[in-house]
């Protein structure tokens, strides 16, 4: 039956049933310690709220100065709650992700919505391999989701009339670049999708105006601290562009994952198929992108064979949305986790493309399919979908043994730390606050000489806390010396290493004590 006339109990039904799925999820898959939490989004909000900007010296690398602002709800979470219930709740605001992909299918498909078409959406959506690996964790992908999803939601549904649509959707999409600059290739998209509106020059005017402000609400003070103290307001970002004297003056990019041709980036998609992960740091399999790949092909060859254009204007809006935003995807970053938003569009655009190329034939009355065909289409093709799919891990921890470390007493007394290696900055909450957190093992942004960092913890070593100094690095893996003989010093082969017990499990971060070379 037609869906889009429905009462509220729908929405409100689908609203409770994806925050307790997301609840759910977090409960069964344990507690989220992923490497970027190890590395910078626990230092980077402890940071803020105990002022070790003016102390620390880049102990999360290059990624100490991202903006913090996305990792306070669930720093708070983390902190307030008991476990697991903090991260339970983070799930379930996660798992609202589906409630949007329903409002999507709904605006895309209006009249001739079915069960059927929202369930297959809602499926497919929810067993994204990138979405479940983040439900329930820190990651900023998953949560900045909501606005992205939203600001296209509100693109597709304004008319002529609702310009006010264009401008929230800027703001929303806007306010999550300023979150997460990766989300900038979902603002090309958007600024693409606008464009074949019917009134384009005034619906991209309003959503640049709404994405101006949305973004400058969310990063411009950070921005401002970052041009301030950095001379860059998006440091360490394209430091080839701004010079900041705090880095060498080069653009950090991570090229491990980019295609090598054109032809290597067409086959992107059906590498996830059959689980190549050449786009992710490890294993993961899924068939959305490829089905869609072929589901466009074959829109695209039924219009050209019966001369008629399947798809509204509201569909051409979707996919230019859908395609500018993974063409910028891919050329820019190709990392698998920062293309949540576009694997939970796949949903809506598979079965959308489904939906279109079983269309009447031209002729009969507009866009009317036959239901039951339709329907069933829809279901398997969703189902197999789920079937295949499997998800990514980034390191979990059982709730029955959550990380809470016992801190050694040879560590009570404040002291210097030299960091060796990454990510080991999620122990810097653990010691005592007096303490003073150095990384020197950067290789993405070395420590200028005589540069600012460098000044900080020449000054340090000089007027050292009571705790003395101490080298942190990974159990199992070799001490860079090197890296100690620029300051002048070496381990204290004389005193024993103390260990902190890691976050992932079976790992333990290693403090050895540092003494001036040649003693």
């Amino acid at each position: 039956m037609p869906l889009l006339q429905t009462s509220v109990v729908v929405p409100m039904a689908i609203a409770l049933g994806s925050l307790l799925a997301g609840a759910i999820y977090t409960w069964f898959i344990g507690e989220d310690v992923n490497w970027d939490w190890l590395n910078y989004h626990e230092y980077n909000v402890w940071a803020v709220l105990n002022d070790r900007y003016g102390i620390d010296a880049l102990p999360a690398g290059f990624q100490t100065y991202f903006n913090p602002a996305v990792y306070f709800p669930v720093y708070y979470l983390r902190h307030w709650l008991p476990l697991p219930y903090g991260m339970m709740i983070m799930g379930a605001v996660h798992g609202l992700n589906l409630l949007l992909i329903y409002f999507l299918i709904r605006v895309l498909l209006r009249e001739t919505t079915t069960a059927s078409a929202i369930g297959a959406s809602i499926l497919i959506a929810a067993v994204g391999p990138m979405t479940l690996s983040e439900l329930g964790t820190s990651f900023a992908d998953i949560l900045t989701a909501l606005p992205i999803l939203a600001g296209c939601v509100l693109i597709l549904s304004a008319d002529r009339s609702h310009h006010g649509r264009y401008v929230l959707a800027g703001l929303l999409i806007g306010a999550s670049v300023g979150l997460k600059l990766t989300n900038v290739v979902y603002a090309l998209g958007a600024a693409a999708a606008v464009l074949a509106a019917s009134r384009p020059i005034l619906a991209t005017l309003c959503l640049g105006a709404g994405g101006a402000i949305g973004a400058l609400a969310t990063g411009g003070a950070w921005g401002l601290m970052l041009w301030r103290e950095m001379g860059n307001p998006i440091f360490p970002l394209f430091n080839a562009v701004f010079q900041s004297p705090e880095l060498v003056p080069m653009n950090i990019m991570d090229w491990q994952f980019l295609p090598r041709g054109l032809l290597d980036a067409l086959a992107y998609p059906f590498y996830w198929l059959v689980g190549d992960n050449r786009s992710s740091e490890y294993p993961f399999r899924d068939a959305r992108f490829a089905v869609a790949t072929v589901l466009i092909v074959l829109g695209i060859g039924r219009g050209l064979v019966t001369r008629t254009d399947i798809f509204t204007r509201r569909d051409t809006q979707f996919l230019l949305f859908f395609a500018v935003s993974y063409a910028a995807w891919l050329a820019v970053f190709s990392i698998q986790r920062y293309a949540v938003v576009l694997e939970l569009l796949c949903a809506p655009l598979i079965v959308l493309l489904i939906a279109r190329c079983m269309a009447g034939a031209p002729g009969s009355a507009p866009l009317r399919i036959s239901a039951l065909p339709l329907n069933a289409v829809m279901v398997a093709v969703a189902l197999a979908i789920a079937l295949w799919s499997q998800p990514g891990d980034w390191f979990r921890r059982p709730w029955s043994n959550p990380y809470n470390p016992a801190i050694s007493k040879s560590l009570e007394q404040p002291a210097i730390y030299l960091i060796l290696d990454k990510p080991l900055a999620y122990v810097a909450p653990l010691l005592p606050p007096q303490s003073r957190f150095y990384l020197i093992a950067d290789i993405a942004l070395p420590i200028m000489p005589d540069g600012r960092f460098d000044r900080r913890i020449r000054a340090g070593l000089n007027n050292p806390p009571p705790g003395g100094t101490w080298g942190l690095h990974t159990r199992d893996k070799p001490i860079r010396e090197g890296l100690l003989e620029r300051y002048g010093l070496q381990i204290d082969a004389s005193r024993a290493c103390v260990e902190i017990e890691g976050a992932w499990l079976g790992t333990a971060v290693n403090a050895c004590p540092l003494i001036a070379r040649g003693k």
